[in-house]
């Protein structure tokens, strides 16, 4: 479905073509929706990333700590900043970041989820908590409805057991969520 839609070979070292170009729309984009502030760092850095997350969870079906990760510590700074300029502590991300990290890592426990997707998701949920309670609330719900539609035209047409790399749909949500007017 999606899978077959995205290249999935490219020479090593080198991007997919379609890969700069949807980062930097994603980039302008968010600027757009969100505008400038500390959020709008954070947002810039995961339009630089979502191309090459999703592309390695459609192929190889991981989410490389060396993009997620980084992204905490650009999330602390826009936090300590957005705390600073607010004069508050950013209650709403925090616990929206918590929530979605939390309820990934309960059904990685089950076995339906990897570390990959749940480090994502703490991510995003604090940078969508840091637009607001609607977008991080929208995010996940989102990223679990595709989810849940993609999985649903999977186990029609394959055999059980088969794997859907998650990562996308979170990014697909998140991203949606931050795009849309809400």
């Amino acid at each position: 479905m999606v899978a077959s839609v995205l290249p999935t070979t490219h020479s090593r070292g080198q991007d997919p073509a379609w890969e700069v170009p949807a980062a930097v729309g994603l980039g302008v984009a968010a600027v757009l929706a969100a505008g400038m502030g500390p959020v709008t760092v954070t947002l810039l850095y995961l339009a630089a990333v979502t191309p090459a997350l999703v592309r390695s969870d459609l192929t190889v079906r991981r989410l490389p700590n060396r993009l997620v990760l980084p992204a905490y510590a650009v999330l602390i700074v826009a936090l300590v900043a957005q705390g600073v300029l607010a004069g508050q502590f950013p209650v709403v991300a925090v616990l929206s970041g918590l929530g979605y990290f939390g309820l990934l890592f309960a059904l990685s426990l089950a076995g339906g989820m990897g570390m990959g997707d749940v480090k994502l998701a703490g991510a995003l949920g604090i940078s969508a908590g840091m637009l607001g309670v609607e977008a991080a609330v929208v995010s996940p719900m989102l990223a679990f409805l595709a989810g849940g539609v993609a999985a649903t035209i999977t186990l029609v047409r394959s055999a059980r057991g088969t794997h859907i790399p998650f990562g996308p749909f979170i990014l697909a949500g998140f991203w949606a969520a931050v795009l849309l007017p809400l």
